[in-house]
């Protein structure tokens, strides 16, 4: 039977049901974060790869597109797959997969070649698209609608501590150290791949005994969580199902498109800003306190972006997600226009370098939660959340493989003054899609079509 409690604004959990919520989510999270260790290692080893190997930035954008492709296909097909497996048993495969490239990558000594690179990230990317769906599946069964966006924000959260985390333990791999008879040797990239792994294996063992999928499966009444799509028991469907019914859903494309939009330029900010502190900015890579600290104040301050804006759209516009994404996306546009302006008039200094991305990163960083996690989840509920995730986070990486190289190139051709205005806009087209999709609801419900989403 519904609790009708459930729906509204004021209602009532079962007795340790939030604390077990806590304790699954955060079990979650930091699996998630050890996710991204394993993949921001990458951004911290280009200075080391471009010196060592001598790729250029067209090559060093061509590998993350790379990576990106493999993610963004890895995302449709494991985002299936999920609503069907499970998203515990997706994030388990993911993770391990990806331990296991990460050490080939860490210990081998053929990975020297840009074609050696190229298969690594390759493989890596598509082990890693499982860890998204499989979270947010799990999550759509633990959260009401009213309080998913401020999940996207805890997503956002766990999104950024596996970068903060790298940007701290990066430099310390990198400046090298001793533990007794064990050391790690000054400016030995391959450690990069090697000690994040361990971490990444430590919370896979943790979710393999804590997390459960849903609030059923821990013990909890059937009706805890109302789920606004399909409130049958279970969180499981067949893989037709779940592909017919989001394929033909009437705004997941439009949350798709824009998500490309944040793909194009949240992964060229975060991708290349080891390279831009370099080469324009003339600091001292990883080694640098400035560089150390600008690459934890960047996803902090995104931290910051992804809670307060799915808080926002939770409590003051009851989870819409469109209206608040528009907004984001040209404050972005404005960012990094003004940063185009001041390195046209040669006005920019390390400071203001370093400003413009952390000031970036806060609307960045949002549309990254509240589009790539809080949309899907409102789209597809507790059942197809899954492939509702897959296919909109597909396009932020399908997003990133197309832009990348051509910024790259833009780089190479043009120098850094391209960097800004290139990733301004995309921003504007994110924007602007946003608007069509609040456009395309309001008519879909004044034909008296209800859509999630």
């Amino acid at each position: 039977m519904r609790n009708e409690s459930n729906s509204g604004p004021c209602h009532r959990y079962p007795k340790g049901f939030r604390k077990k919520r806590i304790f699954n989510w955060v079990t979650l999270g930091i699996t998630y974060a050890s996710y991204y260790m394993c993949r921001y290692n990458f951004r911290s080893a280009t200075p080391y790869l471009v010196q060592e190997f001598h790729f250029s930035k067209t090559d060093i954008s061509t590998l993350w597109a790379a990576f990106s492709f493999a993610y963004g296909t890895g995302q449709l097909i494991n985002g299936l797959f999920s609503d069907r497996i499970g998203g515990k048993n997706a994030m388990l495969i993911g993770g391990f997969g990806t331990i296991a490239i990460n050490l080939v990558c860490g210990f081998s000594p053929l990975i020297s070649t840009f074609s050696t690179f190229s298969i690594i990230l390759l493989l890596n990317g598509y082990l890693q698209s499982w860890g998204a769906p499989g979270m947010v599946k799990i999550n759509a069964a633990w959260f009401r609608r009213q309080e998913r966006g401020t999940f996207s924000g805890i997503f956002g959260f766990m999104v950024q501590l596996g970068q903060m985390v790298t940007a701290q333990l990066a430099p310390l791999i990198l400046t090298g150290f001793a533990i007794g008879t064990f050391v790690i040797a000054e400016n030995q990239w391959q450690w990069l791949f090697r000690i994040p792994p361990l971490i990444a294996a430590t919370a896979l063992i943790l979710i393999a005994f804590i997390v459960k999928e849903s609030p059923e499966d821990a013990g909890f009444p059937e009706d805890t969580i109302v789920d606004e799509i399909d409130d049958e028991d279970g969180v499981r469907v067949p893989l037709r199902e779940s592909f017919e019914t989001i394929f033909k859903h009437p705004l997941v494309w439009y949350y798709a498109l824009a998500y490309a939009c944040t793909g194009a330029a949240r992964h060229s900010s975060d991708q290349l800003a080891a390279l831009f502190f370099v080469e324009k900015l003339h600091l001292q890579g990883n080694g640098s306190g400035l560089v150390m600290w600008a690459l934890t104040l960047i996803p902090f301050v995104g931290v910051l972006g992804s809670l307060l804006s799915g808080w926002f759209s939770d409590k003051y516009l009851l989870g819409q997600r469109a209206p608040v994404a528009m907004a984001l996306y040209f404050m972005a546009a404005v960012t990094f226009f003004c940063g185009g302006l001041l390195m046209n008039l040669k006005s920019i200094d390390a400071i203001i370098g370093v400003g413009l991305l952390v000031a970036s990163s806060f609307p960045i960083n949002a549309t990254h939660s509240i589009v790539g996690a809080a949309a899907p989840m409102d789209i597809g509920g507790k059942k197809m959340a899954g492939f509702a995730s897959g296919v909109i986070d597909s396009f932020q990486y399908y997003g990133s493989a197309l832009a990348m190289p051509l910024i790259g190139w833009l780089l190479d051709k043009y120098g850094w003054i391209a960097w800004f205005p290139a990733m301004g806009v995309f921003c504007v087209v994110g924007g602007f899609t946003m608007k069509k999709l609040s456009l395309k609801k309001e008519k879909l419900i004044k034909m008296g079509i209800v859509v999630s989403g």
